[in-house]
C-alpha cells in the first residue's frame, strides 16, 4: 500500500493532475498509505494512454462502458470498495483483458461471448429482468468493443511517433548526462 504522494511521485505527475483525475474518473480518494497496487496501476494505464494522445473524453467513455459492464456482470457485488480497480495491474491473459479495468473476461477481446451469470453476492431483485430493462453484458460488450477497436488503432498509429520522440529525447539528454 502506498500514499496519494508515492502514487505522484511514481507517476511524476503533480497531486493536483492526479486529484483532477480521481475526480473525472470518479475514484475513491483515502486517506495516508492506502493505495493499492491496482489503484497505481490503473492511474499509470491513464497516463501512458494520455501520452499516446489519447483523449481524456474518450477513456472516460470506455472507463463508462467498462464499469456498466462489470456492473452487469455482478463484478461490483464483491464488497470491495475498488471493485472496478482490483484487476489492474494483473499480467495472466492479457488477450482476455478490458483495457483499463483489465478484468478479465474469460475469452479473447475483442469477443461476440461473455461467461454470463457470474454474481458474486445476492442482491435485492429488480422489478424487471436486466434484459427486459436493456441492460445485456452482450450489449454493453458490443458497444465497448468499437472503442476498444479505436483506442488501440489510435495507439498503433501514435507508436512510432512516440519512438522517434524518445529517441530524439534521449539523444538530447545523453550530452547533458556526460557533463
Amino acid at each position: 500500500m502506498q500514499s496519494f504522494g508515492d502514487i505522484a511521485k511514481a507517476l511524476n505527475r503533480s497531486a493536483i493532475q492526479l486529484s483532477g483525475l480521481q475526480k473525472r474518473f470518479q475514484l475513491p480518494s483515502f486517506e495516508g498509505a492506502a493505495y493499492s497496487p491496482a489503484y497505481l496501476a490503473f492511474l499509470r494505464g491513464i497516463v501512458h494512454l494520455r501520452t499516446f494522445d489519447i483523449s481524456e473524453e474518450s477513456l472516460r467513455d470506455l472507463w463508462q462502458l467498462e464499469k456498466k459492464l462489470l456492473q452487469l456482470l455482478h463484478v461490483d457485488s464483491t464488497g470491495s470498495r475498488t471493485w472496478f480497480l482490483d484487476s489492474c495491474g494483473a499480467t495472466t491473459h492479457p488477450t482476455r483483458r478490458l483495457l483499463l479495468t483489465n478484468y478479465d473476461l474469460g475469452v479473447a477481446v475483442p469477443s461476440r461471448e461473455l461467461q454470463l451469470g457470474l454474481n458474486f453476492a445476492s442482491k435485492t431483485p429488480e422489478l424487471f429482468a436486466g434484459t427486459e430493462m436493456g441492460e445485456d453484458a452482450l450489449r454493453a460488450l458490443n458497444k465497448y468493443i468499437p472503442e476498444h477497436n479505436r483506442i488501440l488503432a489510435a495507439l498503433a498509429a501514435e507508436l512510432p511517433h512516440a519512438r522517434a520522440a524518445t529517441q530524439w529525447a534521449s539523444a538530447l539528454i545523453k550530452p547533458h548526462k556526460q557533463k
